[in-house]
């Protein structure tokens, strides 16, 4: 059997940080599993491995912005009708 289809798996590329939470944060905006932002995931795959290593620097600092819980909805606001209470 060749070795061809192994070579794929030798490049040098910075490896993804998604540990499999994908929930976006709905104030940050955030992954609340890799803290990327929905963008980054979406275009991780075409990024250059500069872009990259840049975001995965970045990603320690983002933590905070999540730490945090989520904003509740104001009473009597109902932006999302699905999972917002109904004032009566």
């Amino acid at each position: 059997m060749s070795d061809f289809g192994d070579e794929v798996w030798k490049r040098d590329e910075i490896d993804s940080p998604c540990v499999k939470v994908c929930v976006l944060h709905p104030g940050a905006k955030l992954c609340m599993g890799c803290y990327r932002t929905g963008d980054e995931i979406a275009r991780w795959s075409r990024m250059a491995p500069e872009e990259r290593r840049s975001i995965m620097d970045a990603l320690p600092e983002r933590e905070p912005l999540i730490a945090s819980p989520a904003p509740s909805l104001r009473p009597g606001r109902r932006t999302n009708r699905r999972f917002a209470r109904r004032s009566e």
